[in-house]
């Protein structure tokens, strides 16, 4: 297809297309003649994947390019290859990470993890992602609101339980990764807003409202 095809079928504007062919988010098509050049279905699908990233996701550019590099890389095992994918998309850590407050939220994360039997990585950015959130909440004096991290864990354990097993059986490399990061910024995207249409429904019914 050419380039005005590929713009329609996936939604995105030409100048776009080749700001990402510019960039390296998206390979070369077959070049036909002089400026022109043929696409196929996996051009497709990587427009989808990076408007997804970074249209919805709000992932950074640079970030996208590592992701790519990532879902291309198929040299190594599943679970070093799953993990370098999950690590290129973290939030981002703003504490003091030498503040006692953090530090005590940190070690409150590490024996949550050893207490669970889970096996992750000493630097995962995720451990300090989570020490951050806590060190937060529990400077504001939210402490009762941290009662609430056995729930948490037993949610989160039981959505990764259940995410890890769609893309493991996916069984080929590159899909496996990309499922990983779609899943971890997409499907972050679903959980966080299903939530607040949760939230939502318990509070009108703990607080006697109404339907609107």
């Amino acid at each position: 297809m050419r380039i005005a095809e590929l713009s329609a079928r996936s939604g995105t504007s030409i100048p776009t297309i080749k700001y990402y062919l510019r960039e390296g988010l998206l390979p070369a098509g077959t070049a036909t003649g002089r400026n022109q050049a043929d696409y196929g279905e996996e051009h497709v699908r990587r427009l989808r994947l990076v408007r997804a990233l970074i249209d919805v996701g709000g992932v950074p550019i640079a970030t996208v390019r590592e992701v790519l590099a990532a879902v291309d890389q198929t040299d190594l095992p599943p679970h070093d290859l799953l993990g370098v994918a999950h690590c290129l998309v973290p939030a981002a850590t703003r504490r003091d990470h030498d503040d006692p407050g953090w530090r005590a939220a940190r070690a409150e994360v590490d024996a949550i993890v050893a207490e669970r039997g889970w096996w992750v990585h000493e630097r995962a950015p995720a451990r300090d992602a989570a020490a951050d959130a806590i060190a937060a909440l529990r400077a504001l004096g939210q402490d009762d609101l941290l009662e609430n991290l056995p729930v948490w864990t037993d949610a989160a354990e039981r959505v990764a339980q259940a995410e890890v097993a769609k893309v493991v059986a996916r069984g080929e490399p590159a899909a496996m990764v990309e499922g990983v990061v779609t899943g971890t910024v997409l499907g972050e995207a679903v959980l966080n807003a299903l939530r607040r249409l949760a939230q939502e429904a318990a509070s009108a019914r703990l607080l006697g409202a109404t339907p609107g």
